[in-house]
């Protein structure tokens, strides 16, 4: 079992070495070929960045899969299934079809067409549900039609999920490393613990995932670099989608032998069977949530449903005050506490501290959410141990900063009028470079929101 556990690293490490390599020089052909759109209004970067950094994650895989194919045990995987065959054909026509998002845009229905095309050509080649283990009931077979839907739904579903959350500097990358480890956890268990060959190309694409997203990260953590685009962000939700209807409608329940002993003993023995039909909404728990979200906001509002805004989860936690680190490494800590705890219940020996533990982390989670409605006060003696911003002294002299800024603002009309005619006689930001490194200034983001009574 050693060996296998020492090819799927290899793998993983030639994936990400390659994208980690082929990210820079795509950086620049970013660049040079313009794949650098203005600043958008829901936007939380500074300064104009390339995009297309999907070119480099499509060039890992390709790398990842190539070397699979040539170890001793992982080129059973290619030999006995058509489905790493079937992924990259729809990977390569999901990418191309992000590459000519990012360079010149692409209609959101075209998107969704592509994402249909791409899903149905896996099915074509195999990749597909074949049944569904419905608890109390049993394995249920499908019909072609039933398959070919329901398979084309999750990918959709997945693809446009993970596009949604890519808001923020290392954000879709980051959780979407997190969802494919917690699924290699349980697809290699699978694999391995039941001696199920149906079970490998999943392990396989988890591994293969895993190491593009980890090879993409460095240049895309804040301040990022280079931005994935949907020519990133859809190829990491297809290979997410095809890994879960790999090992939900490929592998056979009836073959791990598990349903013996009492009633009780083969309830809680079968949990790994139905544990398909829950990880792959639960590696994408919060990208998902964040979907549903956004879909009712905008149908509420009378928009679209693919309209942009700065509704997103991302974005209500910088509006609550977390920094953009924080704000990243929360929704890192949710989509760990959920795709790990699905794989943890998953295996027999859990019991009582298992919920406990979850409850837990949730309540460390919610502490962490609410951190920026509160300002601790920490005693003198413990200011040398906290960052500077929870110290009294400068907690107090912000203050007075602010309550200076009150008085100022509550001054005379024409104090009003001068501050603006400095904002307009001061000199405009220089725009960004060819390198994509020079920053735009402190000039606010958003509309500029003027008090009641001022002069425009």
């Amino acid at each position: 079992m050693g060996q296998p556990v020492r090819e799927y690293l290899l793998t993983l490490c030639i994936t990400a070495a390659v994208t980690y390599l082929l990210t820079g020089p795509v950086r620049k052909f970013a660049i040079a070929a313009g794949a650098m759109p203005e600043i958008r209004a829901r936007d939380v970067h500074r300064e104009p960045t390339p995009r297309l950094g999907g070119i480099a994650m499509f060039g890992g895989l390709c790398a990842g899969l190539l070397v699979a194919a040539h170890l001793t045990n992982l080129k059973d995987v290619f030999e006995l299934s058509n489905e790493p065959r079937a992924l990259l054909s729809g990977a390569g026509l999901i990418w191309l079809l992000g590459v000519l998002d990012d360079k010149w845009g692409v209609d959101a229905l075209i998107k969704l067409g592509g994402q249909m095309i791409a899903a149905g050509v896996m099915v074509l080649q195999g990749l597909t549900i074949l049944w569904l283990p419905v608890p109390g009931v049993g394995p249920v077979s499908l019909t072609p039609w039933q398959g070919t839907l329901l398979t084309v739904a999750l990918v959709v579903i997945t693809i446009n999920a993970v596009n949604f959350v890519d808001g923020l500097d290392g954000l879709a990358s980051g959780m979407v490393c997190i969802a494919a480890a917690a699924f290699f956890m349980y697809a290699y268990r699978i694999w391995y613990g039941y001696g199920l060959e149906s079970a490998a190309p999943a392990t396989l694409f988890a591994a293969v995932l895993m190491g593009m997203c980890l090879g993409f990260l460095p240049h895309n953590i804040h301040p990022a670099r280079i931005f994935m685009g949907d020519s990133g962000s859809m190829l990491i939700g297809l290979v997410l989608a095809a890994g879960a209807i790999s090992i939900t409608g490929q592998v056979d329940p009836d073959a791990m032998k598990l349903f013996a002993g009492s009633e009780t003993a083969a309830v809680h023995a079968t949990v790994p069977v139905y544990i398909p039909l829950l990880l792959p909404l639960t590696v994408i728990a919060v990208p998902f949530a964040d979907l549903v979200l956004a879909i009712v906001r905008r149908t509420w509002r009378g928009q679209s449903p693919f309209a942009a805004d700065r509704g997103h989860l991302h974005h209500r936690l910088l509006e609550i005050g977390h920094s953009h680190s924080r704000a990243v490494l929360i929704m890192y800590f949710w989509s760990a506490l959920i795709a790990f705890g699905a794989v943890a219940y998953s295996v027999n020996s859990v019991g009582t501290w298992f919920v406990m533990a979850i409850v837990a982390l949730s309540g460390v989670g919610l502490v962490l959410l609410l951190l920026p409605r509160f300002t601790p006060r920490v005693p003198r003696w413990a200011e040398g141990f906290v960052p500077p911003r929870y110290r009294r002294g400068n907690r107090e002299a912000a203050e007075a900063a602010a309550d200076a800024g009150a008085v100022a603002e509550g001054g005379a009309e024409d104090g009003a009028a001068a501050g603006q005619a400095a904002e307009e006689s001061a000199p405009q930001p220089v725009p960004a470079g060819i390198n994509g490194a020079t920053a735009i200034g402190d000039r606010s983001r958003f509309t500029h929101r003027r008090r009641i009574g001022t002069p425009q």
